[in-house]
């Protein structure tokens, strides 16, 4: 299995309906701690989730597996994807890289993402987030890493015009502490978090659970350990012809929400918009043509 091919994950999600009862309760069990939870011995795997070593097999063919090993192959694959450096990425498309402009082959892959990371996405959970993030009563606090911190800034810049009541949470995890300290209950904390997971962003957003706030959380196909306790969690797709991911999905996804939130709020945002426009014309901020 390629970096471009499903997840496992994603293909338990996407078969549960067509599964026994029994491989649901395989399903949900190697779901819950994934994907080590899938790497022990079938006798274990079958063990830990209460259903006969049979029913294991069974189910890693309906998921389009040869058989257990080539199952456990292929979630050791993604293990070392999860854990995988941008010299390491390169190195491994570059060799077989296909023919063609790096133009194409980069766009092809980003639309491929799109499509897919679309395709997982659950419309009542994204209205649900919605509904949370445009809730005046809760604050909403927002946070990124060294790398996802873009995402989190941009996302944080129109958040505060559509409404009042959020935060930026600094990166640095010397700082976010201070920011734990105005997290209520029932606020909301968005994380971004991506492969090579921080392990500062995975305690915060521990803590800011204990103090009652809920998570919603954007994250890669291989999802963030922030999966495990986020209300929320939305994964795109980011692998391209590339040293680097690509969050062209992950930007499609949160300025889609934007854009939601801007219309459940349209009247509040509307004012603060006009107010942000006048404050703007007073400082000359922009430059005027006519």
């Amino acid at each position: 299995m390629s970096e471009s091919a499903d997840t496992i994950a994603e293909r338990l999600r996407r078969s549960f309906d067509r599964l026994t009862r029994a491989e649901r309760q395989l399903a949900a069990s190697i779901l819950e701690n994934y994907p080590i939870s899938g790497l022990g011995t079938i006798t274990i795997v079958a063990r830990n989730a209460d259903v006969s070593t049979p029913t294991v097999a069974r189910m890693v063919q309906k998921l389009g597996f040869s058989g257990f090993p080539d199952f456990q192959e292929a979630l050791r694959r993604e293990l070392r994807d999860k854990a995988s450096d941008p010299i390491a990425k390169r190195a491994r498309w570059a060799g077989a890289a296909p023919e063609g402009h790096i133009l194409n082959r980069f766009t092809e892959a980003v639309i491929g993402n799109i499509r897919h990371s679309l395709e997982q996405v659950d419309i009542a959970s994204f209205d649900e987030s919605c509904a949370l993030l445009a809730d005046p009563a809760r604050a909403v606090h927002v946070v990124g890493g060294r790398i996802t911190r873009s995402l989190a800034e941009y996302f944080f810049l129109h958040m505060q015009v559509a409404r009042p009541g959020v935060i930026h949470v600094q990166s640095i995890a010397n700082a976010w502490p201070h920011y734990l300290l105005d997290i209520s209950r029932g606020d909301v904390l968005v994380v971004f978090d991506v492969r090579r997971y921080e392990n500062s962003t995975l305690k915060l957003a521990e803590m800011a659970a204990e103090r009652g706030a809920k998570i919603i959380l954007f994250t890669d196909q291989w999802c963030s350990p922030i999966s495990k306790i986020a209300d929320q969690c939305f994964s795109c797709r980011i692998v391209v012809p590339s040293a680097w991911d690509s969050n062209v999905a992950l930007m499609l996804l949160l300025e889609s929400v934007i854009a939601e939130v801007q219309e459940r709020n349209w009247p509040q945002t509307r004012r603060r918009m006009q107010a942000l426009e006048e404050m703007f014309d007073r400082t000359r901020f922009f430059r005027k043509f006519i």
